[in-house]
């Protein structure tokens, strides 16, 4: 049964699905990880693939940018296509002296500008936190890796123009990364008891902007996460 944003049936998604922001990326990831994927879906440009990850089901998607697009594919594969488990594999600003481009951030939690979660529970902030065992299975996958890092994340409903003094603070508490989606899948999951994780390239740096990745190697420099996600994903 198609949803007015996927044009795929039933049992066409794995129940795990990784769901890059990027369209590209999404139909690079497939083609790199499963050599027998098929596109389930391609409205408005945003594909879907299945196939086959050493033996095991598993989808790929990608989200679109922002908490109110992710919402809108996640609900959907969540509510209508048994889909249990959806990890975030993207991109994300350095915070904190603490990461570097290149290094990886597995994100515990995300804090969040944006109003979406507030309709979970009226009168409470609430927490939009990982899930724990796909947040264990990527972290042991990572063995010592010291470029991976586990910590919370921002998600942010504006891309510029954020005010400097929430980002010190932000790095102050501890928060390492900046990125637009988290907060909701977390949310999302939680609400539908489901699984969520998100795993993030640190591709700039707000502190440095020297340090900043070309465009290139945003597209080249994110096989760890992508390693660490799909561990968490077949978990």
């Amino acid at each position: 049964m198609s949803t007015p944003h996927i044009s795929a049936e039933p049992g066409d998604f794995a129940p795990a699905v990784l769901m890059p922001g990027d369209p590209r990326r999404a139909e690079r990831m497939a083609a790199q990880l499963m050599p027998d994927a098929r596109k389930v879906t391609d409205v408005r440009g945003i594909g879907g693939y299945t196939g086959t990850y050493q033996g095991k089901p598993l989808s790929i998607m990608a989200s679109g940018m922002g908490q109110p697009s992710l919402s809108i594919y996640a609900t959907e594969l969540y509510r209508f296509f048994g889909v249990e488990r959806i990890i975030r594999v993207g991109t994300c600003g350095g915070l904190s002296p603490d990461v570097e481009p290149g290094d990886v951030v597995v994100a515990i939690g995300a804090h969040t500008d944006s109003s979406l979660n507030d309709a979970l529970c009226p009168g409470i902030h609430f927490s939009a936190t990982a899930s724990w065992n796909l947040l264990k299975a990527a972290v042991d996958a990572a063995g010592d890796d010291a470029s991976v890092k586990v910590a919370p994340v921002v998600s942010r409903d504006r891309f510029y123009d954020n005010p400097p003094e929430q980002v010190q603070r932000l790095a102050e508490l501890g928060t390492l990364g900046v990125e637009m989606e988290a907060a909701a899948l977390y949310g999302l999951a939680a609400q539908l008891h489901k699984e969520a994780l998100a795993v993030l390239t640190v591709s700039d740096h707000l502190l440095d902007p020297s340090k900043d990745m070309s465009a290139e190697d945003r597209e080249t420099k994110f096989q760890t996460a992508l390693s660490l996600a799909v561990a968490a994903a077949l978990s």
